[in-house]
């Protein structure tokens, strides 16, 4: 008895039916999870399970052109037999399918095409994500490779990983020579002195070295790289070679230093420039040193102390300052303190708020310090300023903000000091009349203005421009005389510059002729200073060869009348007769 069941009978089909057998193979290919399509020679669907009506819409019956166009024409060449095995890709519904076209044979006659429908969406995306990431590791690996700075990465192990082109020519060693052995290794076998990533390691922070190989300097820095749990998964060195960039650096240092040479030549010519243009007689080394000291100084915000004698100038180096100074085009608030009453230099100074005092003007006042906001606040006679002012003062320069008298709130200005005083402002510290702390806030920069007697070689300069510059004022001609020149040239000047100015426009408005003769001098001035009437050592350039004659006349008679009593006796040592000599010393404002 034969056990053996056929499928018909299986499924509980008759064995006389070829429609039940027909079912029979439609249920299983509706089973799959795949689509299946059969056609035959001719194109019409003889086959399609429920993946392929359910996404294609094809029916038996239907023509393969009319559901599936584009893969009509791969069908039709594989059913002429002019390919193999072909795949394509196609577009369902919902989703995308990978067709593989196959022939379909009885009796080795090609009776029709089978395709089969594997869904490929998911295959697409890990397709696509892997040549996108295949294509990230190329472009990783060119820039890498073209990076001009050497790379190396060793594992936490300290195994070198890779190296890149720059560092086989840095460090003159072959990728195949150093990959896969150890750091430790390399430098047991002297291949490198030191090692960064073993730093790394050691110590699991960022390393940065400086290198010596071969001549050449080396920067390197070594960083870690971590994973999820903190463990240091690869090391990446980086290695830059700076031997060219080191030489670079002291070529451009060389030619610093010549543009500095050339900068300051320059500014020395420019800085002569302005004084020129500011008609500021400087002759004397002294005077030249304290304007260039001035010059400097006004490019940066420290404070300056004007330091010299009443009436050298000092209020005309804060002038030169600002002019000077970024804040040129801001004001300059110029203060005399000691010309401001004591009850009233605090109001003047920081200004007060509404009520502050008895006859404060009722909506609040600003002082100098908020008029000079931005700008340079010049004091002058700082040591004139009382003491409660220079705590207030002292304050300002500590913090820069100031507070208005009966006010609670601070105010923040931006103010640049300048201070002068003729006064000896250590001996007044001494005395306890002068604060140490502000002495030395002022003092950061001291600049010292030499008296007349210490620029003699300015002297008959700024006669003559004053002299000059009053006659232009008073539209008015005037010039002195040789007597008279010599005469001022012998005077000691104690008002330093400021007496000579007055005493200028003094000579060029009482003058009643042109010619300025010893006789219109002040009768002081003309009896001079004999002891003072020495011939200098070296007499100005814009000396003419005549006044240097007559200059060097009166200093010998001068001397000779301390020996000599009388003209006749005067007369007879110098070889001269005597009238000659009664009509030199009239000449001369001179008397025995």
């Amino acid at each position: 008895m034969n056990n053996s069941l056929n499928p018909v009978e299986l499924i509980g089909f008759s064995s006389g039916g070829e429609l039940r057998s027909d079912a029979f193979y439609q249920a299983m290919v509706n089973a799959v999870d795949v689509g299946i399509l059969a056609v035959n020679t001719s194109g019409m669907v003889i086959l399609a399970n429920r993946a392929v009506r359910e996404s294609f819409g094809a029916f038996q019956g239907v023509h393969l052109n009319d559901v599936l166009p584009d893969l009509w024409p791969k069908v039709a060449q594989r059913l002429l037999g002019h390919a193999r095995n072909t795949e394509i890709s196609v577009r369902g519904i919902e989703s995308n399918f990978l067709v593989r076209v196959s022939p379909m044979l009885l009796d080795q006659e090609q009776v029709g095409a089978v395709c089969v429908f594997v869904e490929s969406t998911e295959l697409e995306e890990m397709a696509k994500q892997m040549e996108f990431y295949q294509g990230l590791t190329r472009e990783l690996d060119t820039i890498i490779d073209s990076s001009s700075d050497g790379l190396w990465i060793c594992d936490a192990e300290a195994n070198v990983v890779r190296i890149n082109p720059a560092s086989e020519r840095i460090n003159n060693v072959q990728s195949q020579d150093v990959v896969g052995r150890n750091m430790r290794d390399l430098i047991n076998a002297r291949v490198f002195d030191r090692s960064a990533t073993l730093e790394v390691l050691r110590t699991g922070a960022r390393v940065n070295l400086l290198q010596q190989r071969e001549g050449r300097k080396l920067i390197t820095t070594a960083a870690p790289v971590f994973d999820s749990a903190g463990r240091i998964t690869r090391v990446v060195v980086s290695e830059r070679d700076i031997t060219e960039i080191d030489n670079l650096q002291r070529e451009l240092e060389d030619q610093e230093a010549i543009r500095d040479q050339y900068r300051n030549q320059m500014l020395e010519m420019q800085q002569e420039q302005q004084l020129e243009n500011q008609q500021i007689i400087a002759r004397s080394p002294a005077m030249l040193k304290a304007l260039r000291q001035a010059l400097k100084v006004a490019n940066v915000e420290s404070t300056v102390l004007i330091l010299g004698p009443s009436g050298v100038g000092k209020g005309l180096f804060a002038d030169l300052i600002h002019k000077n100074s970024e804040r040129a085009n801001k004001p300059l608030i110029k203060i005399n303190c000691g010309a401001i009453p004591e009850s009233l230099i605090e109001s003047e100074l920081f200004g007060y708020d509404k009520g502050a005092f008895t006859g404060a003007q009722s909506g609040g006042k600003p002082g100098y310090f908020e008029l000079a906001d931005g700008g340079i606040l010049f004091l002058d006679e700082i040591a004139e300023l009382p003491l409660p002012s220079q705590v207030k003062l002292l304050r300002f320069m500590e913090d820069g903000t100031i507070m208005r008298l009966g006010s609670t709130r601070p105010r923040e200005v931006k103010v640049r000091i300048l201070a002068a005083t003729h006064r000896n402002l250590e001996q007044m510290v001494e005395e306890g009349k002068f604060r140490l702390d502000l002495y030395y806030r002022l003092k950061v920069i001291p600049i010292l203005v030499p008296s007349l007697k210490e620029r003699k070689e300015c002297l008959l300069p700024l006669i003559l421009h004053y002299i000059e510059w009053y006659a232009k004022k008073h539209k008015t001609s005037k010039r002195l005389s040789r007597a008279a020149c010599d005469t001022l040239l012998g005077y000691p000047f104690p008002g330093n510059v400021r007496e000579l100015m007055n005493l200028c426009e003094r000579l060029v408005v009482m003058t009643e002729t042109e010619v300025i003769s010893l006789q219109d001098l002040p009768a002081d001035v003309a009896k001079g200073d004999s002891s003072e009437a020495t011939a200098p050592a070296q007499w100005p350039e814009s000396m003419s060869l005549p006044q240097v004659i007559e200059s060097t006349e009166r200093a010998l008679l001068a001397h000779a009348i301390k020996s000599h009593g009388c003209q006749a006796d005067l007369a007879e040592a110098l070889g001269v007769s005597q009238p000659t000599i009664a009509r030199k010393l009239k000449r001369y404002g001179l008397a025995c």
